[in-house]
């Protein structure tokens, strides 16, 4: 299937893909996405959090019917860039986030994110919203909440300098989660460091 952006330049994944890999993680197997949804789940019925994962808004173009009780899409274009992957509110904070993966071993590499999706978090900051990255390290099986804030220095930098953000920097600035059962991605545990240090939102009570 062929998709596009708004101004019609078709999409390609970056050399380091931002589609989440089958890993295995807590011994589950599961990919990123399904744990922050698992997660989110969680947190929703115990009554925590409310976070969802964002709609992808996308005009189909073309459609296949191979079959009277089968659709198959060919072609499609994202109807506006999109934004972050996560959003929602906890404990009177707005959380807004995304979930990035890779299977390198020392840095996270800049391409995976977008200018779109760099001034989003640019805005959401401004608003004094509680803004992160959930990143993964697939081949490590470890899991980083990383302020939004570094995300966005490193990406200012990568202008002249180095186009990835190193592990031991990440390690430095960000909170590490520790997989457990229930929820999946304790993700609520960095947002409860973020407010605690003031890292990442300018936001207090």
């Amino acid at each position: 299937m062929v998709i596009h952006y708004p101004n019609g330049k078709a999409y390609q994944a970056p050399a380091q893909s931002t589609a989440p890999s089958r890993v295995e993680y807590g011994g589950r197997g599961m990919t990123l996405e399904q744990e922050l949804n698992a997660s989110n789940d969680y947190y929703r019925v115990t009554g925590r959090a409310v976070v969802y994962k964002k709609p992808i808004p996308i005009q189909l173009v073309k459609v296949d019917y191979p079959k009277r009780s089968q659709a198959v899409i060919r072609e499609a274009y994202f109807k506006t860039p999109s934004t972050t992957d996560y959003n929602g509110v906890y404990q009177g904070y707005y959380l807004d986030f995304e979930a990035k993966e890779t299977k390198n071993k020392a840095s996270f590499p800049l391409s995976n994110f977008h200018d779109h999706q760099i001034r989003h978090f640019k805005e959401c900051l401004a608003q004094q919203g509680i803004c992160f990255v959930v990143i993964r390290f697939a081949t490590l099986h470890r899991l980083f909440v990383l302020p939004a804030s570094v995300v966005l220095t490193a990406w200012a930098a990568s202008t002249t300098g180095r186009k990835s953000i190193p592990l031991r920097q990440i390690e430095a600035a960000g909170f590490e989660l520790q997989p457990q059962l229930q929820p999946v991605v304790p993700y609520l545990d960095g947002v409860d460091w973020l407010i605690q240090t003031k890292v990442g939102t300018t936001h207090g009570k």
